[in-house]
């Protein structure tokens, strides 16, 4: 196959998702909205979710299976392929979040203030503290959480608690 070749045969394209989790980019449009290739791909790698139709994008199955998928690193991460009405739901935040806390970035601006989503998300990778809305940012726990998880993640907290003597001392430590 040379590269830009839009692959429309199914079966081509099936067999090499099936064993790469690559090709679903060349796929035909037709291909990119038939749900067992699509989930095929995103088996291996989530952020296929990105070469998927809007259609599927906004498929609840579809995506937590993205969000679970391990492949290149990337579980949680496909969040941001997803539909937005997805974005705005808190199990698949959740799920999104807890597999990957920078996923924090592509919710919705709801659940980047609940505090139950922001804490699974810093605990994760404190760095998410970046994308909490500025009540959390300045909320003590929160910010304590993701200070432990990485102490860069200070920089991210209200100026108030930036300059707080124990957060500083943990976040040097």
């Amino acid at each position: 196959m040379t590269d830009n070749k839009i692959i429309t045969d199914r079966e081509e394209l099936l067999e090499k998702v099936k064993f790469t989790g690559l090709g679903l980019k060349d796929a035909s449009d037709t291909l990119k909205a038939d749900r067992e290739i699509v989930l095929e791909a995103i088996k291996f790698n989530g952020i296929q979710l990105v070469h998927a139709s809007d259609t599927l994008k906004a498929d609840r199955e579809i995506v937590l299976l993205a969000l679970r998928s391990y492949g290149y690193g990337t579980a949680g991460l496909a969040l941001q392929y997803a539909d937005d009405s997805l974005k705005a739901d808190r199990e698949i935040v959740l799920v999104a979040v807890k597999n990957n806390g920078y996923a924090l970035k592509a919710a919705s601006d709801t659940l980047k203030a609940d505090r139950e989503v922001v804490l699974e998300a810093v605990k994760k990778d404190g760095l998410a503290l970046e994308f909490a809305s500025d009540t959390l940012k300045a909320d003590r726990e929160v910010v304590l959480e993701a200070v432990r998880n990485n102490g860069y993640a200070l920089q991210y907290a209200s100026e108030e608690l930036q300059n707080d003597p124990e957060l500083k001392k943990l976040a040097e430590g």
